[in-house]
């Protein structure tokens, strides 16, 4: 198994600036070879000097999909809404053209639109080729939190469903998240994290083996041909 390759920056400025950089050249390869690139981003505010950054990418920006690695079962015009963060951050400048698929669907819970949503990630190209993932203080990495009522499911590195319903006590509102074996499958995967508290969760992480304390470790101890690639800064 290959370990994560850590990077560290000086600050969340050269952060930003490198994993868009990074991105953005695997995007555009995955166009240059198959006309097409799918990219998966994370929610919260630590994303959001990177998004702005990736935003200003000169890559074919219409040949690009993205989609949340995972939301909060509100709509958009909740300040809680991930998609509206990603579309205020991201979709914007020569990123406006890129298409973005939202999660929320308007059904009443997330278990209602589990079977909708799975097929729309059947029809996506199996892999993506960026995936960006965050961490929260408590272990948690897209809607992989300690106690969800489907932990093991959503983990399993064998489960068939691209997308999982979520709800846990850390959570707030119920979820909706991709499942671990897209996730992992990515070409580039990156975790990013910010600061010395996240810092130490990740050693922490990194230190132990059981996911259901700390969720996270089921992607930090994934097998996968390229290493997972870790962004971090003060």
């Amino acid at each position: 198994m290959n370990r994560p390759v850590f990077h560290a920056y000086d600050n969340r400025e050269a952060l930003a600036e490198a994993l868009a950089a990074g991105c953005a050249a695997v995007l555009a390869g995955a166009i240059a070879t198959r006309g097409v690139a799918t990219l998966a981003v994370s929610g919260g505010s630590t994303p959001k000097l990177f998004l702005d950054h990736l935003s200003r990418a000169e890559i074919d920006w219409k040949d690009v999909e993205i989609t949340l690695v995972d939301e909060r079962w509100v709509p958009e015009t909740s300040d809680r809404s991930n998609h509206a963060m990603v579309r205020a951050h991201l979709m914007k400048g020569p990123a406006s053209e890129a298409h973005l698929l939202p999660f929320y669907t308007g059904h009443e819970t997330p278990e209602e639109a589990v079977e909708d949503l799975c097929e729309r990630y059947r029809r996506l190209t199996r892999r993506f080729d960026v995936a960006v993932l965050g961490m929260g203080a408590d272990g948690h990495t897209a809607s992989f939190f300690p106690g969800a009522d489907n932990l093991h499911a959503v983990l399993d590195p064998k489960g068939q469903d691209a997308v999982a319903a979520v709800r846990a006590p850390g959570a707030g509102e119920p979820r909706i998240t991709l499942t671990l074996p897209l996730l992992v499958d990515a070409r580039l995967l990156c975790l990013h994290i910010e600061g010395e508290e996240k810092r130490a969760v990740y050693d922490q992480a990194l230190a132990g083996e059981d996911p259901s304390e700390m969720p996270v470790r089921a992607v930090l101890n994934h097998p996968r041909e390229e290493p997972l690639n870790v962004f971090w800064a003060p």
